[in-house]
């Protein structure tokens, strides 16, 4: 399926998902929420792929926000449907059940943060800068900023880049936790790939199993979280990945998995 604001290449095991609108900084418009919804369902579906690279076209933006011609105009009840419409994508992303790694190469502002922050893991080059600037313009974040960022980096933290609409740099953001690596630009995809090939080589229902433990489990009690991890974990039990997985490790060769 041909797309207009995005590009999908698929190389299995692996997918790269690219927002492809270079000379707005890939803002992210309602189309392009449209065929983010249509790739990662497409995605979640293909067993051949087991991680998503997610980056933005150019060298100088992963994504700069949200499209501001199409909020200068909205009404109370359209800015809601807006938000949860945003919500229901990037939730989509972040629970489609195989690892999602943003590929931050440049500005990710507004929109363009919330949507790595929905990510698994978030790479960023060294030229990276991110923030939630949304305050500047009498808004506030509105998928999903407000309820990732303090999960991500800590209340206070989260509540000082919110209320000044700092944009820090991509060490900074290494500092207090929003992305989880840095590296020379160059060596951005490529870092990436390395990293998704690692992640390829797991057990793929374990990994999903996995996501789904720490999404479920994240914000329950302790005793709750647990009961999701030991149900999970009877369920690894009962798979062909598990039979596969721990006879390989006995005869000392790489597993083979089937199931996917």
């Amino acid at each position: 399926m041909p797309f207009e604001t995005l590009q999908l290449e698929l190389h299995p095991p692996v997918a790269v998902v690219t927002l492809d609108r270079p000379r707005v900084l890939n803002a992210l418009n309602r189309q392009t929420f449209n065929e983010l919804e249509t790739v990662f369902r497409q995605i979640a579906s293909d067993e051949a792929v087991r991680v998503i690279l997610l980056t933005g076209a150019g060298d100088r933006a992963f994504a700069a926000g949200a499209d501001i011609s199409e909020l200068a105009d909205l009404s109370a009840l359209e800015g809601q449907l807006l938000s949860a419409r945003g919500h229901a994508v990037l939730n989509q992303i972040e629970h489609c059940g195989k690892p999602v790694i943003a590929c931050i190469n440049g500005f990710a502002l507004g929109g363009g943060c919330e949507l790595a922050m929905a990510c698994t893991v978030r790479l960023a080059s060294e030229t990276a800068h991110l923030g939630q600037p949304e305050l500047k313009l009498g808004l506030i974040p509105c998928y999903g900023g407000t309820q990732r960022l303090p999960r991500l980096v800590g209340k206070g933290a989260a509540l000082r880049l919110l209320l000044t609409g700092k944009i820090v740099s991509a060490n900074e953001a290494l500092r207090i936790g929003l992305v989880d690596e840095v590296v020379p630009a160059a060596e951005l995809m490529p870092r990436a790939q390395v990293l998704a090939s690692t992640m390829a080589q797991m057990a793929p229902l374990a990994v999903r199993a996995c996501l789904d433990a720490v999404h479920r489990g994240y914000d329950l009690p302790l005793d709750e979280a647990l009961a999701i991890e030991a149900s999970a974990f009877g369920y690894c039990c009962s798979t062909e990945d598990k039979a596969e997985g721990t006879q390989a490790f006995l005869e000392k060769r790489a597993p083979v998995w089937k199931a996917c």
